[in-house]
């Protein structure tokens, strides 16, 4: 669960709250784990999914589909094939484990369970192979917006790799937290039934459900979750883009490396830095970036702290298991880099396939390949909408940070899906 570079960084908007998924008690740590294998060659058969295990058991249980209750299928529009160019082009075989990861959640849905059950007794050598398989098993729809249109906007992002340590130090200073155990949330809609997928968070206080601590609070030297901590880093800019993007890998001195996910956030609506800098003249919004807010903090470090502080949103982390092929999305599996994206679950089902056609971050190059709809984030909003994750490290922070392109969606739904207003599928 993170929120886009350049939609929540850069454009002047004044809410990009996070969004909420249940929290999941983080796992006991296990031993270190092998690489993931790499792509299959040209000819070989699709390497397995991988899971991490302890003692036989899966240290990473797939979640149920829940952050939603209802999905709105009115904006998708039966379509066909030929509709989707490039689908021949491209070579479906890297999005088959993605597909097998959603169907490890998907496959306890009724409307899903034949497809996923049969897709696990596959092991398709091709591309082509895996193109029949869909044609046979699945109708395809054009994703529209609420007023009918059929294009929207494709953002990118990524995870973040930091230097930390698992103690305070004076160069690694700057706390990760837990998920506080004060912390509570509320299902507006299993109140109220008009305001499904509603929520807030907030804390109890002599019998009142009051705002959580904003960031200010929370970083404040008073520190409310003093003995939450689990990890320090050294750079304080680092760690806010980390909040923004939701998960990331902390390198200890050791050579070690520490996933690390979303878990929570204190309920306040995000708001940007970078719109605050350009409407105090520091820079103008063309200037505006992860990089250029990053270099304005190191050379005005006595004014960064109260300029992150005009973000009250706070994210709380978990600690993943080493050894997962990628952070866990909202979907609740691993999510992979170049065929997963975020996408608003009010009007495409998580865990579905689908087909996307845009272009390469800041050109005009054709990017239309199968994606799996397994994240979801705060500014992900509306029908023909999506955050394509384009990896790990500094190379996939560059292309998600350039990424603001027109695209179009194709969604793939199992022949026999029962389309209605408002369907929990």
């Amino acid at each position: 669960m993170r929120l886009p570079l350049l939609v929540c960084l850069v454009l002047l908007q004044t809410a990009c709250g996070q969004q909420a998924v249940k929290p999941v008690a983080p796992p006991p740590s296990p031993p270190a784990q092998p690489a993931p294998a790499t792509p299959p060659a040209a000819q070989g058969e699709l390497p397995p999914v991988q899971i991490p295990v302890e003692g036989g058991k899966p240290m990473i249980q797939p979640q149920p589909v829940d952050s939603v209750k209802a999905v709105d299928y009115t904006t998708l529009q039966a379509a066909s094939w030929e509709q989707m160019e490039g689908l021949q082009q491209d070579d479906l075989r890297p999005a088959w484990p993605a597909w097998l990861q959603s169907c490890s959640t998907l496959v306890n849905r009724a409307a899903w369970k034949a497809v996923c059950e049969r897709s696990a007794q596959l092991n398709p050598r091709s591309s082509a192979a895996i193109q029949s398989f869909l044609r046979q098993h699945f109708d395809v729809y054009r994703a529209t917006n609420v007023d009918g249109s059929d294009t929207g906007l494709i953002t990118g992002y990524y995870q973040p790799l930091l230097k930390g340590s698992r103690k305070a130090t004076e160069r690694y200073r700057y706390p990760l937290y837990s998920r506080p155990a004060d912390l509570i949330t509320v299902e507006l809609g299993e109140l109220y039934p008009e305001l499904a997928n509603k929520r807030v968070r907030g804390r109890l206080v002599d019998g009142k459900l009051l705002p959580y601590y904003p960031r200010s609070d929370i970083e404040a030297p008073a520190a409310p979750l003093r003995g939450l901590e689990f990890m320090w880093v050294d750079d304080i800019i680092d760690l806010f883009f980390l909040q923004v993007q939701g998960s990331g890998i902390i390198q200890l001195e050791s050579g070690e490396r520490v996933p690390v996910g979303y878990a929570d956030q204190n309920g306040y609506s995000y708001q940007s830095i970078g719109r605050v800098l350009v409407e105090r003249g520091e820079m103008t919004l063309e200037q505006a970036s992860m990089q250029s807010i990053k270099q304005w903090g190191r050379n005005n470090p006595d004014k960064l702290r109260e300029l992150l502080n005009q973000n009250p949103s706070y994210v709380f982390f978990r600690e993943l298991p080493a050894g997962l092929p990628g952070p866990l999305g909202a979907l609740g599996v691993p999510i992979a880099a170049q065929r997963s994206v975020a996408v608003d679950p009010r009007y495409i089902p998580l865990g579905a396939p689908l087909f996307l056609s845009t272009t390469q971050p800041n050109s005009s190059q054709a990017l239309r390949q199968l994606m799996l709809a397994q994240d979801t984030g705060g500014a992900i909003k509306g029908g023909v909408r999506a955050d394509f994750y384009w990896g790990a490290g500094a190379e996939a922070g560059q292309r998600a940070g350039a990424m603001k392109q027109p695209g179009k969606i194709w969604v793939l739904l199992p022949k026999g899906f029962k389309l209605r207003a408002a369907s929990a599928n």
